[in-house]
């Protein structure tokens, strides 16, 4: 879809949807789409007078629709939504996740490569990259729409992607990105071969945290970050005590059957050796995660008291090696 609107300046932005919507259900005349163009001649919305691409848009993500590819009508989906524009907009919004999530357009966009997570500012990030020259019109459409807001530290050349989408996001997209990750059949295995035990060691411990920090001021920021970034050396940014401000607490989680054990890839050991003292491993005993009092085994500093420690035995599984 996105690719076949490439050749468009203006996709459309809120305002811009809003009265178009407004306009086809006040007035339920058959709509061509030569009126519809005309009701925007010579108007300027948000600052522009160019709607190039707007209805071909319109059309892709349903919100507008025609039984004869001639008349056009308001898709009594949204009807209900007419209220203000910022409601028709968070409407949109998803219909146009949904009616993207499974072209191969969005999975150049939306995928592991470029989704990550600022623990600085507790959001969830995308890189500039991800859109390419290509795709910068639908960029532009997500600038508009508020799902994207340039980082706030310039030097870096990423988006954050607005809290209030949070939600809109783990629904929609979060799924795919994960699909895209491990492909069907590779994610069945991953479940078959006990990846869920990890799925749900971390769940225990996001709730074990706030739990732990329970009256913390800003709780609601504890976050599960793996989902979103892969590649951060671990799993959960907590905080270290009820009267930290900054979340310093990095943890990794690792779930074990009767004998204490894990796997450390050499990304978390380096991320570790970097965090010192802010880095904890926590370690979960499957057999007793359902326990209403269980703590799990806390590490902390694991670089210094888990590789550098005699009491702990470790064994290379596999070397990387060039030549």
């Amino acid at each position: 879809m996105l690719n076949d609107l490439r050749k468009y300046e203006n996709l459309g932005t809120p305002n811009y949807f809003y009265e178009l919507s407004k306009q086809i259900n006040q007035n339920k005349n058959y709509w061509t789409l030569n009126n519809l163009n005309e009701l925007f001649a010579n108007k300027i919305i948000d600052g522009r007078m160019n709607f190039d691409g707007c209805l071909f848009f319109a059309i892709s993500i349903k919100l507008i629709i025609s039984d004869d590819e001639e008349y056009f009508s308001l898709n009594p989906l949204f009807e209900g939504y007419l209220v203000s524009d910022i409601y028709l907009q968070n409407k949109l919004l998803e219909q146009i996740f949904i009616s993207l999530v499974d072209t191969p357009e969005f999975h150049e966009i939306f995928n592991s490569q470029y989704i990550s997570y600022d623990v600085i500012y507790n959001k969830i990030q995308i890189t500039n990259s991800a859109f390419k020259l290509k795709y910068s019109n639908f960029k532009q459409l997500l600038i508009d729409f508020n799902f994207i807001t340039p980082h706030p530290d310039e030097h870096f050349k990423k988006y954050i992607i607005d809290g209030k989408y949070k939600k809109l996001f783990d629904k929609h997209i979060l799924p795919s990105i994960k699909k895209e990750m491990f492909g069907i059949n590779e994610l069945r295995k991953q479940i078959e071969r006990n990846n869920i035990y990890g799925e749900e060691a971390e769940y225990f411990v996001l709730e074990f945290e706030k739990k732990r920090l329970s009256g913390h001021a800003t709780i609601d920021k504890i976050e599960k970050i793996s989902d979103y970034h892969v590649n951060a050396g671990y799993d959960i940014i907590s905080f270290d005590n009820i009267n930290s401000e900054i979340l310093n607490r990095c943890i990794e989680v690792k779930s074990f059957s009767e004998v204490e054990s894990f796997f450390w890839s050499r990304n978390e050991i380096d991320v570790s050796k970097i965090k010192e003292n802010e880095y904890f491993l926590y370690l979960i005993d499957r057999s007793k995660i359902n326990d209403k009092n269980y703590v799990p085994f806390i590490i902390q500093n694991p670089y210094k008291n888990v590789l550098n420690e005699n009491k702990w035995n470790k064994r290379i599984e596999k070397y990387f090696i060039t030549l």
